[in-house]
């Protein structure tokens, strides 16, 4: 992510990904519009936390207004950015760290939605530092000295580790964070590849499984309302097209309202743009859906970031969020 953003900032990066993409960045040319109904493109991560764009979809709220989704799947926030960036895509779902050192770099991303947040109770969150099987670790201080996985690094699961290691008393610098896919954790920690890792649910569940267990609760420690993701476009997309992003954002909120209150239908909507195993379906912690982010949350996570050196400079939240 910070590569890449590095690119971005630099233009030769960007004007690769301009060339793949629309001729206009970002501009009204980019969303699609056909007997009263716009196809607007949406990056989405496969994972648990965007289950509220899938079920709101299916619900009908966004085709209530006049919009189309295109769900396009992607790694991650590192590839979701710079496609919002150069109009591949409308809109973009990305952790809210991501979106904060975007804006550290001046990339004019713009936050129109929510996305997911903490469960807001320690110990019961939906993504936890977890260790192996039989590991002698119990508690976050104990990282000192060991190796833990993230999926990317300076990102928000180092940040929020360090929190953790600092809230039980110990020194956070002391943490090797070692990079890998959120899948590939349960078998590192099986194999003693790592000592720890960050794992959102169905990572989560999947330690459990096999035996690891829970030693903090990363997210909840940062904030227990931390809003870990929203959904954004770029700010020139949502200059020139401000209804099209009012109708999103709408439609967006009523799907996150929907989903809080049928955990259910989440689950079975999982089904449909996931490898979860079914067996597995009603063991997840579900993030709470909350239709608005938490500015204060944010802004504790924009402190540890630039404590973390994450950022050259603060983001301006009022440029960043809604």
């Amino acid at each position: 992510m910070r590569r890449l953003l590095v690119g971005l900032m630099a233009g030769s990066v960007l004007a690769a990904v301009t060339a793949c993409g629309s001729s206009d960045p970002g501009g009204k040319d980019t969303a699609g519009s056909s007997g009263g109904t716009t196809t607007v493109k949406v990056g989405v991560v496969p994972v648990l936390d965007v289950a509220p764009i899938y079920l709101g979809e299916k619900q009908g709220f966004y085709a209530d207004r006049g919009l189309e989704l295109e769900l396009v799947p992607a790694q991650g926030g590192a590839a979701i950015v710079p496609g919002v960036m150069s109009g591949q895509f409308q809109f973009g779902f990305s952790n809210t760290t991501s979106l904060l050192v975007a804006r550290s770099k001046n990339v004019p991303v713009k936050a129109v939605a929510n996305g997911a947040a903490s469960t807001g109770k320690g110990g019961a969150d939906f993504a936890a530092i977890t260790v192996g099987k039989g590991s002698p670790l119990t508690s976050a201080k104990q990282l000192e000295g060991k190796k833990a996985a993230v999926n990317t690094l300076n990102n928000i699961c180092d940040t929020s580790i360090r929190e953790s290691v600092r809230k039980d008393g110990g020194d956070p610098s002391k943490v090797e964070f070692v990079e890998m896919p959120f899948d590939r954790m349960p078998a590192a920690l099986d194999g003693g590849q790592v000592d720890a890792a960050c794992t959102p649910e169905p990572a989560l569940a999947t330690v459990k499984a096999a035996g690891g267990k829970e030693i903090a609760s990363n997210f909840h420690d940062v904030s227990p309302d931390l809003t870990v993701a929203m959904y954004f476009t770029s700010q020139q997309f949502a200059g020139e097209n401000p209804e099209l992003v009012k109708k999103f954002k709408e439609a967006t909120a009523e799907s996150l309202k929907y989903a809080d209150s049928h955990p259910e239908e989440v689950r079975q909507i999982l089904t449909t743009y996931t490898k979860i195993p079914t067996t597995l379906l009603e063991k997840l912690t579900l993030p709470r859906y909350p239709a608005e982010p938490d500015r204060a949350s944010i802004e504790r996570l924009a402190e540890l970031g630039e404590r973390d050196g994450l950022f050259e400079k603060a983001p301006d939240l009022d440029e960043l969020l809604p």
